[in-house]
């Protein structure tokens, strides 16, 4: 009986995608490949592992054989992590999760610079809110974070500081100042960001000895730029939303001060991935530089 890794992926592909189809793409091979690879670990191990169905279901053989199947495959994957370390090449799949502004506006660049200095390391992004994204890091859900204002970051490295900014229309009467004071906001209906900024766009009119009175809360950034836009009323919003607005609107300086440190770290416990430690030590080094 010779049972191999490839054979195993597949078994664990289809039961985790749901189906030989779904299975194909996760894996980077065709569909024919995949079945061909369960159809062998049957034939090594003298027994269906699968039912086929349009969802296919594990057999008894296969309910058996699935948590040692995770087992092998987590095995020879931290293997080759521990060999790409020793090589000084780190590979393996990353999942980084970060909040939408900073996907939009600092990820771009640094994904496309990992793909070059790190061919072998895969970047996974997901986005979510500053509360979730903790709680996932926690979890470990994800592997690598982007913190808004941390208490710590342990050996993270600070990849921006992102200031905050009011958002009109380009043809609002406030949109060709040099700067202005938050109160003078208050004559247009006020959009809430329902997302991690709430805290900070508080705390700017808390400086101003004033108080916050949204007329609409919106989650998404994007219905919350479209809507200023239609003119439905103004906003405040960190910089980097500069690079998902258009020449219809403006950001306008606050005198009121308002800024989130961005830091991208691993998890506050346990042994980074290899891979983390080099795409935050990379940074490190160019901080250090600079």
């Amino acid at each position: 009986m010779t049972i191999n890794l490839p054979q195993l992926r597949a078994f664990l592909a289809v039961v985790d995608e749901g189906g030989f189809g779904a299975a194909a793409p996760a894996l980077g091979i065709s569909q024919s490949a995949v079945s061909h690879a369960v159809a062998a670990l049957e034939k090594a191990v003298g027994g269906p592992v699968l039912h086929r169905a349009k969802q296919p279901q594990l057999t008894t053989l296969g309910s058996r054989m699935l948590d040692h199947a995770r087992a092998a495959v987590a095995a020879a994957s931290a293997i080759t992590d521990l060999a790409a370390e020793h090589a000084d090449k780190p590979s393996g799949t990353i999942r980084l999760a970060a909040p939408a502004t900073v996907c939009q506006g600092l990820l771009p660049d640094l994904l496309a610079r990992w793909r070059s200095e790190f061919p072998a390391v895969k970047v996974r992004v997901f986005e979510g809110e500053d509360g979730e994204i903790k709680e996932w890091l926690a979890e470990r859900t994800i592997d690598l974070a982007v913190l808004v204002n941390p208490e710590r970051h342990n050996d993270g490295v600070e990849i921006g500081a992102d200031a905050f900014y009011a958002l009109v229309r380009r043809d609002h009467p406030l949109a060709g100042q040099e700067i202005i004071d938050v109160t003078d906001l208050d004559d247009d209906p006020f959009l809430m960001s329902d997302g991690g900024c709430e805290r900070f766009i508080r705390d700017i009119y808390r400086q101003a000895g004033h108080q916050v009175r949204p007329t609409h809360r919106v989650r998404e950034n994007g219905t919350l730029i479209a809507m200023v836009r239609a003119g439905v009323g103004v906003s405040v919003v960190p910089g980097l939303m500069a690079g998902s607005i258009d020449h219809r609107l403006v950001l306008v300086p606050l005198r009121q001060h308002g800024k989130r440190r961005l830091v991208l770290t691993g998890p506050d416990t346990g042994t980074w991935h290899p891979a983390v430690t080099a795409l935050v030590d990379g940074l490190k080094t160019d901080s250090a530089a600079g």
